[in-house]
């Protein structure tokens, strides 16, 4: 099946409406595809959100929790962070990993690229699989106040089916690893 790769948007005007060092919002005025006037906010994110899912030898991951003033309750993810665009994403995956948990890795697999929030922002999202694992010293952000727990990944699986992890990066992860395992690629 064949699909049109044109923009059918008509941008008229732009307004910057917020704009701090991780993301900037603005206001567009458009002609819609149905050729419709009317509005569009776009949250602009200036980094790639980077997503780590460590996995031991005995099948262990490592999970971190967190408040998320965003959402206004606590949530159990994987570790996860931001890397400057135009950088390498492997080299932000690896310092998270050290910042959150302590954990370095000897392997690394990129396990998905995908768009977070594709209505309302451009935020990019990596995955990454971290096997190897050799445990130093935690060093988090002052921002971050966090728990990190070693679980066997076939709970955290669990977790993500019954809905008690919902971080979509950490659902996306988990689930391909589980295919993976499933598949026998693991």
């Amino acid at each position: 099946m064949q699909y049109p790769e044109d923009n059918p948007w008509q941008i008229t005007a732009d307004k910057p409406v917020y704009d701090n060092p991780w993301i900037k919002v603005t206001e567009y005025d458009v002609i819609n595809p149905s050729g419709n006037v009317g509005i569009y906010g776009k949250v602009h994110f200036k980094n790639v959100a980077i997503g780590i899912l460590p996995l031991d030898e005995e099948g262990n991951t490592y999970l971190v929790g967190q408040f998320r003033f965003t959402l206004g309750q606590y949530s159990w993810e994987m570790p996860e962070g931001g890397g400057p665009k135009g950088s390498d994403p492997l080299d932000s995956a690896k310092r998270e990993l050290l910042e959150e948990t302590g954990l370095k890795a000897g392997k690394w697999t990129e396990l998905q690229r995908l768009h977070l929030s594709n209505s309302v922002s451009d935020e990019f999202g990596i995955i990454y699989l971290a096997q190897n694992l050799e445990q130093f010293d935690a060093d988090p952000e002052d921002t971050e106040q966090l728990v990190v727990k070693k679980v066997p990944f076939s709970e955290v699986y669990q977790m993500v089916c019954n809905g008690t992890i919902t971080d979509s990066l950490t659902v996306a992860a988990v689930l391909k690893v589980q295919l993976l395992i499933a598949e026998g690629g693991l």
